[in-house]
């Protein structure tokens, strides 16, 4: 299987949102809810998570025709105590449920420095990180869980049980970068293996095993297969724990019964996990600035191994990349404009204008 050498285009980041709403609306989402979702998608794509990007538009607008996502649905949210709430999702975008519990979660740690939420049947709400920006827009530290369909074994089995689901956090920082932490317990997300299926390359062989338990760089075969977990039982047993506090808590699917968002048999019943922490609750906010700077500072000025020429804190490369998309534009090939524009055809939406057409 020949990797590809496919052109690059590229398309400016309000051009890309606009384009997704258009074509969200025209699916049936109400347009408040396909700005929020467009907006996330594109903060996916400007920080260089494309597995989580606008591309996901046609697996998602499948799910709605199928009937297993319901595209006009927002979430409904109940308090338990003054500290905890509930958000339904109402088997609506898994964007639109994280947002309103995020917001929720931030403002009971305002006023009573901490807040958490569980949220049921949701969706795929695509990458973690702009929920984690989401709290640090509002001078918060967060938690963000999530459970997935299963895409890899528990350690020491061959059966697809539990989800690539990641595992986010972050923090405001002072003068430096904040600290943004969004990673899956697997090798690498599963959307990796999905983007190289879509633009016809080979992945490498650490990523996953075939169904017969075979390591592979086809990512069709590597689909019909298992991923391999993080560090063995480690990435393991940190997947149970997200469906533990995401599925077992909330009452949404778990133990391998999530279904996936390339699926489009079931609704996918996924269950989210968020808390919002008020950095400021056992110091001065300041005080807790300066300490973030100094942490960044030790951990970028530190000694380089050989070969390395610069140590980033997490979160920092995505941070350089929008930057720089903001400028450039988002990268797309031809056969991941072809289907987007395809949905924009089904419900007679303007195509995407990339740049300098």
């Amino acid at each position: 299987m020949a990797e590809t050498s496919a052109p690059t285009f590229y398309v400016d980041a309000p051009e890309a949102q606009k384009f997704v709403e258009n074509v969200l609306i025209g699916n049936g989402v109400p347009a408040s809810n396909a700005e929020i979702v467009a907006r996330c998608l594109i903060a996916a794509d400007l920080r260089g998570v494309d597995t989580h990007g606008m591309n996901r538009i046609p697996s998602y607008m499948t799910r709605i025709r199928q009937g297993v996502l319901d595209g006009t649905a927002s979430p409904e949210l109940t308090k338990i105590t003054p500290m905890v709430a509930q958000v339904d999702g109402r088997n609506g975008f898994g964007f639109l449920a994280a947002s309103k519990g995020m917001a929720t979660a931030v403002e009971m740690a305002h006023e009573f420095g901490i807040g958490m939420v569980s949220i049921k049947h949701s969706n795929h709400f695509g990458m973690s990180a702009w929920i984690v920006q989401q709290a640090i827009d509002a001078g918060m530290m967060s938690l963000v869980f999530t459970n997935s369909s299963p895409g890899m074994p528990p350690f020491g089995g061959k059966d697809k049980l539990l989800g690539v689901s990641p595992i986010a956090c972050g923090a405001p920082g002072g003068k430096e970068r904040p600290f943004i932490l969004d990673m899956a317990p697997s090798v690498v997300a599963r959307g990796k293996i999905y983007k190289a299926k879509r633009r016809g390359e080979k992945i490498p062989l650490e990523w996953a095993l075939d169904s017969e338990g075979r390591p592979t760089d086809d990512p069709d075969a590597a689909l019909g297969g298992v991923m391999q977990p993080m560090g063995g039982p480690k990435g393991s047993g940190l997947s149970l724990m997200m469906d533990l506090f995401s599925g077992v808590l909330s009452g949404s699917a778990f133990a391998g019964h999530v279904t996936g968002p390339y699926d489009p048999s079931k609704p996918s019943d996924v269950g989210h996990f968020l808390l919002a922490i008020k950095p400021d609750l056992f110091m001065s906010l300041d005080d807790f600035r300066e300490r973030m700077d100094y942490l960044y500072q030790r951990v970028v000025g530190v000694e380089k191994a050989a070969g390395v020429d610069r140590i980033y804190f997490p979160g920092e490369i995505e941070q350089l990349r929008q930057e720089e998309r903001l400028n450039t534009g988002i990268p797309l090939v031809q056969a991941e404009i072809d289907a987007l524009n395809d949905e924009a055809v089904k419900v007679g939406k303007p195509l995407l204008v990339m740049k300098g057409q």
